[in-house]
């Protein structure tokens, strides 16, 4: 597998993480997305009209959505990850992966503004972040309550990878976590992951801070 990839990509970086802990092999392209803008040069808008990474080649299969990334890798070599199967489970992995698009769209515009000038209306983008993360943090304290420590179950799922790197980057667009002991925990236990990789701004600091309760 050919991942067309950049280094400070959450996006990106939820594709090499779910490699690293299924252990799939991937062959990594680098793109200049900042402040090259490779992303959006000829052959790159010929792979993905829509000019965005990450795009992953497999043989003839093409794929330029980063939850469908999870998704294919995981059905390939370690189907665990795509929850227990059951209609239920299977739901909630899937709306788990549409709400980690409202992250890209606020915690990551939040982000992109604060750190690449990039334009935009950093405040509406932190309030919808904030939103997102309350929304977030009530989801896992059900989940604390049910003994579960993962979005969906008490094991991790595509769902988890989707979420965590926007999430763990937030105060890269200065929205602190310090409000969400949940989500902290929940952080906690993914970085635990045998096979955990991290990328700049994600490093293992927290380890420094006291445990949330």
């Amino acid at each position: 597998m050919k991942l067309y990839d950049y280094i400070l990509s959450p996006s990106c970086y939820k594709v090499r993480l779910l490699a690293a802990l299924t252990k799939t092999e991937l062959s990594l392209h680098a793109v200049d997305f900042h402040p090259g803008r490779e992303h959006l040069s000829p052959d790159l808008l010929a792979l993905n009209p829509a000019g965005s990474i990450p795009i992953l080649e497999d043989g003839d299969l093409l794929l330029t959505e980063s939850s469908a990334m999870l998704a294919y890798i995981a059905a390939q070599k370690a189907p665990e990850w795509l929850g227990n199967a059951t209609p239920q489970q299977t739901a909630r992995v899937h709306q788990w992966l549409c709400f980690s698009q409202r992250l890209t769209a606020s915690l990551g515009a939040a982000r992109l503004i604060e750190m690449l000038q990039r334009p935009g209306d950093l405040a509406a983008a932190q309030t919808a972040g904030k939103a997102a993360l309350r929304e977030l943090e009530a989801a896992l304290v059900e989940q604390r309550l049910r003994g579960e420590a993962f979005l969906t179950s008490d094991r991790p799922t595509i769902a988890d990878i989707a979420c965590f790197p926007y999430v763990a980057l937030a105060p890269d667009g200065s929205v602190s976590l310090d409000h969400y002991p949940s989500i902290r925990l929940w952080l906690r236990a993914i970085r635990a992951l045998d096979g955990f990789i991290e990328m700049p701004g994600i490093h293992r600091l927290h380890e420094l801070k006291p445990e949330p309760v």
